[in-house]
């Protein structure tokens, strides 16, 4: 193993645009090690006027900075009128927002739909 390469990541996000809405999906590890990549989703996920679907289907493990990027989230796309929903939590995201009194601010999709990327 090289010494100067960087360890492959633990967790991430992607922003993607499918079927007339823009999909933010978080997976492995959401915590503070992403907040670079959580800025840079945010303003990509909120440059658009469509609505956005938060896929947290993969998460395996989030904290209060994973949280806290999701709950802005949903407030800056509530306040540009985009709206966000989540697409089928894993059960660590629900049960983390469930204890901050939040679950119930959330819209739910249970089965993901289709998705095409569209460029």
């Amino acid at each position: 193993m090289n010494l100067t390469e960087d360890p492959a990541p633990v967790g991430g996000i992607d922003v993607t645009a499918a079927h007339g809405r823009t999909v933010v999906r978080l997976w492995g590890e959401v915590d503070g090690a992403l907040r670079a990549e959580a800025s840079t989703s945010m303003a990509q996920a909120l440059a658009s006027p469509a609505p956005v679907v938060v896929d947290a289907q993969e998460v395996t493990f989030i904290d209060s900075s994973g949280l806290a990027f999701v709950l802005q989230l949903n407030l800056a796309a509530g306040e540009t009128g985009q709206g966000l929903t989540l697409r089928d939590p894993h059960r660590q995201v629900l049960e983390k927002l469930d204890m901050l009194g939040m679950a119930g601010e959330f819209a739910l999709e249970p089965e993901p739909a289709p998705e095409r990327a569209i460029a």
